[in-house]
């Protein structure tokens, strides 16, 4: 059974910053890339950020680049978004996805993800 766990998320003032942990059971994340996405009230769902299944990859959205980073811990099975600066704009629920690619050093934003997670909420609020 493939499950994927979103933890992490919460309430912070803007400025501050915060890691979501996604953890993964049922799969390694040597055969999938995994993607973070998130879905603010009233808006579609975005790609945030990815990482590849061989790790030496990621991608990040424009809004997102040079406060967000993605990284992955093979030996727990997780991948963490860090999130600094953040801005009340990055109040979402944020799922992370799983997604088997051919090639090992690619991930994409703008495809369908196969599994997701339950999601997490970020508000950032003053």
């Amino acid at each position: 059974q493939l499950y994927l766990v979103e933890s992490g998320g919460g309430l912070v003032q803007p400025g501050a910053s915060l890691r979501l942990s996604c953890e993964v059971s049922g799969i390694s994340l040597d055969h999938y890339a995994i993607g973070w996405f998130r879905q603010a009230p009233g808006k579609e769902r975005e790609g945030v950020s990815c990482i590849s299944r061989g790790g030496g990859d990621s991608d990040y959205a424009d809004s997102v680049k040079d406060r967000f980073t993605i990284s992955r811990d093979r030996g727990k099975n997780t991948v963490y978004l860090q999130m600094n600066s953040l801005k009340p704009e990055d109040t979402a629920v944020y799922y992370c996805a799983a997604m088997s690619f051919f090639v090992s050093s690619a991930c994409y934003l703008n495809v369908e993800y196969k599994y997701w997670g339950q999601g997490t909420q970020v508000t950032v609020s003053s």
